[in-house]
């Protein structure tokens, strides 16, 4: 198959994919996105040695199906980020959460838990490890871990190698890319990887927010969910919102993007400001 346009995607076939998406994802393509699947789409035929649209839709159908979806989800997600974004929400977690929660963990004896449940390639969840690393230096009774997930295998692959060129950590303070990364040489010039005390900090895992159960603890003490709610319907956005309060300890904040809202949903967390969210 050398082109799309030898083996078009027809309109049947792309409302059967854009269906299948949405069950597994709640992501919801609208008509004017058939273009841009079929064009992602056409590489992944090629590579998987099919001739048209509707061999892809018979793979799909069959009951060995699950690897491919996990795929196809892959090629449709979306994974724009970049470190230290919408940083008001790592100052109000250094200003407001961190303070009167640390004392209480360390009379309990507990380990502080935070969730990046859409981290993408990773510069969420080590900006939290960063962020958490310097905040925690004045606490060094206090275990804690950073568990982070995305629908895609691709980018956990890569968040896992935490290997970035010099101009994506350009948003790093200085002073901290120097403490929290090294820098590449030879064929790494032009790159930096996170330092592995940082990376083992923070636990990857495959997690798709609609699946019944997560393979994370409970008692998540913050949740940032940000940046993907928005491809999702109302009813969906409300499920995910229900079934991540449920990983909340009682207290624990959930964090949305700043053009996300929980407004029209049914979600029981009280609104702190924008974005920003707690379980009572």
């Amino acid at each position: 198959m050398s082109s799309s346009q030898e083996a078009p995607l027809s309109a049947e076939a792309y409302r059967f994919i854009v269906d299948l998406i949405y069950r597994h994802s709640r992501i919801k393509l609208g008509s004017d996105k058939q273009a841009l699947l079929s064009s992602r789409l056409t590489k992944r035929l090629r590579s998987i040695g099919l001739n048209s649209f509707d061999e892809y839709c018979a793979v799909l159908r069959s009951p060995q199906s699950q690897d491919e979806i996990e795929e196809l989800l892959d090629l449709i997600s979306t994974n724009h980020t970049r470190f230290y974004r919408e940083p008001d929400h790592f100052d109000y977690l250094i200003a407001k959460i961190l303070p009167p929660l640390i004392p209480t963990l360390i009379a309990r004896h507990f380990p502080l838990r935070i969730w990046s449940a859409a981290s993408s390639s990773g510069e969420e969840p080590y900006t939290l490890a960063i962020v958490l690393s310097e905040f925690l230096r004045a606490f060094p009774a206090v275990d804690w871990q950073i568990c982070a997930s995305d629908i895609s295998n691709r980018v956990l692959n890569a968040a896992k190698q935490g290997v970035y060129r010099m101009d994506a950590v350009e948003p790093v303070p200085p002073d901290l890319l120097k403490r929290y990364f090294q820098k590449g040489f030879g064929a790494q010039e032009g790159k930096c990887r996170v330092r592995s005390e940082l990376r083992d900090k923070v636990r990857y895992e495959r997690i798709n927010l609609f699946q019944h159960e997560y393979p994370i603890p409970l008692q998540q003490h913050v949740i940032f969910c940000r940046n993907v709610m928005i491809y999702f319907d109302i009813q969906s956005r409300e499920q995910a919102v229900k079934r991540m309060s449920h990983y909340l300890a009682p207290g624990g904040f959930l964090i949305v993007g700043h053009s996300e809202s929980l407004m029209g949903i049914n979600h029981g967390l009280k609104s702190i400001q924008q974005g920003i969210y707690q379980k009572p």
